[in-house]
């Protein structure tokens, strides 16, 4: 009975230890990890809009040259000095989420850039969307009537981007994506303008 009573005695302290230091240890890493998140966000805006900054004055650039503006729950940033527009995009790739930003030139209708901020599509095939090789292809691209990703060395409209070869599927998720929140944000963007 005695060892029984230890037993559950050990068991109860080394419970209460361990789930104190993974209380601390969530509370120190929270802020942080909220902190990086901003971050990741600022520098893919900044990506996107073409504005360029350096690693130690991330904040001080966004907020020099970014505006923030809030209708609801959408968000959209302008670049001050020309005008352009960002918003998040988010949705499901083929094998997980996919996040970044896309950004449009003032006429709304035109692509300045886009930054994946996360994907899980397979590396070296789906994964290469993430890849500037492949995002730079979008740079220029006209997003209506609706943005195409078509079959690497298709595409011969100003609204069509090649795809990647291997990652046809990957490519088809991301082309949903885009036009979703194109179609959701553009009004927005438009209405606020006004």
């Amino acid at each position: 009975m005695k060892e029984k009573i230890k037993m559950i005695l050990f068991v109860l302290i080394l419970g209460s230890v361990l789930s104190t230091a993974l209380v601390s240890v969530d509370a120190y890493t929270t802020p942080l990890i909220r902190k990086n998140k901003i971050k990741k966000l600022r520098v893919s805006v900044l990506k996107a809009l073409d504005i360029p900054y350096s690693e130690d004055k991330i904040d001080e650039v966004f907020s020099e040259s970014v505006a923030t503006k809030e209708q609801g729950e959408d968000k959209f940033y302008i670049a001050k000095a020309s005008g352009d527009v960002a918003f998040e995009i988010y949705g499901s790739g083929l094998w997980g989420p996919i996040s970044g930003i896309i950004a449009l030139k003032p006429d709304l209708k035109t692509i300045k850039g886009i930054t994946i901020i996360h994907q899980e599509e397979t590396p070296g095939l789906g994964g290469r969307i993430a890849e500037p090789e492949f995002l730079d292809r979008f740079k220029g691209k006209d997003v209506f009537p609706s943005l195409m990703i078509e079959r690497s060395g298709k595409a011969n409209k100003n609204n069509e981007v090649d795809g990647i070869t291997g990652a046809t599927l990957s490519g088809k998720a991301f082309e949903r994506i885009l036009n979703r929140e194109i179609k959701k944000y553009v009004p927005v963007i438009k209405e606020n303008r006004q």
